[in-house]
């Protein structure tokens, strides 16, 4: 009897810490949609009440650690041991998407005091966030479903977001080129764009470890990285 209610008790555990790590990832999902929303309407302070909501994600993800340490101690088996080393590297790959959505609406403020850039640059870096934001919800279904194929897919998928990200750095770059006034807030574009191509690659992250979570695997092939913006030099 003391046995099921341990087994019991560490399943509760295992729900509570999905249930926070899912949670943490509609917070980034929403954070990354408000930051967004905020670029195109140049409203200084959404920008900054989406800066001041990443404390609650950093919050969570110290929660998650202590979760984690709760069922460490717990004497777990191995498919256990998976889930929590997984759960630590999930959490750390959110709370680190929810501070580049922080880092896209600070920016926005600063973008706000340059003067607006034609409407298809804007609205390239937005098609590139809601890419990023399909990626956040295509590999947090996977791992409420614990579904390693839908992982992989999202894995794949990046390709797709490295190669959109590459197109801006291009446009943006040629832009700045053709008209030196525009330097500062293409300047600011870039590193938004760049912001959002990191998320990507931390909701490959989390792909990654759902996989390993499922499968007990960590060797992948490579992934192809399409982002070839640091060889362009032209």
């Amino acid at each position: 009897m003391a046995n099921n209610h341990l087994i019991s008790s560490v399943q509760d555990e295992h729900a509570r810490l999905r249930s926070e790590i899912e949670r943490m990832g509609e917070m980034a999902i929403s954070q990354l949609e408000a930051a967004l929303d905020v670029i195109g309407r140049r409203d200084d302070r959404a920008a900054q009440r989406i800066v001041a909501n990443d404390d609650a994600i950093d919050m969570l993800e110290h929660q998650v650690s202590e979760d984690v340490m709760k069922l460490a101690t717990g004497g777990p088996l191995a498919s256990d041991l998976r889930a929590i080393l997984s759960s630590l590297r999930i959490a750390s790959d959110i709370e680190r998407i929810g501070d580049y959505a922080s880092n896209l609406a600070k920016r926005s403020i600063a973008l706000n005091s340059a003067p607006a850039l034609p409407v298809p640059h804007v609205m390239g870096l937005d098609s590139l966030g809601r890419l990023a934001i399909q990626q956040m919800r295509n590999v947090m279904r996977a791992f409420s479903e614990l579904d390693a194929e839908a992982a992989l897919k999202v894995r794949d998928d990046d390709a797709a977001l490295d190669l959109q990200y590459t197109s801006i750095f291009r446009e943006l770059l040629t832009y700045m080129m053709e008209d030196p006034r525009n330097i500062t807030s293409c300047t600011h574009l870039l590193f938004m764009a760049k912001n959002i191509e990191r998320i990507g690659d931390h909701a490959t992250n989390i792909a990654e470890n759902i996989v390993y979570r499922v499968h007990g695997r960590q060797d992948l092939p490579p992934r192809a990285k399409m982002d070839t913006s640091s060889s362009m030099h032209d």
